[in-house]
């Protein structure tokens, strides 16, 4: 059963944490890290989401975002 929607209300600061799937790694080199960074500051921009901080381990991530949208973070 899929996961029901997240409330996400705009002006909130929201910790995401996104995993692999089976925790397994999501990123297997430095260039895979260089490429999440940057479609997360491109998608950032795009959807008017403010990133805090973020952090990227080798199985998982945590995001400080704060949406201007409902559907921002998503």
């Amino acid at each position: 059963m899929a996961r029901l929607p997240r409330i996400c209300p705009p002006g909130i600061p929201q910790h995401v944490i996104q995993r692999g799937n089976n925790r397994q790694a999501c990123f297997g080199s430095d260039e895979d890290n260089a490429a999440h960074a940057h479609w997360m500051y491109e998608h950032a921009w795009k959807f008017r989401v403010a990133t805090h901080a973020w952090v990227l381990f080798t199985n998982h991530v945590h995001l400080l975002l704060t949406t201007e949208t409902e559907d921002g973070a998503s």
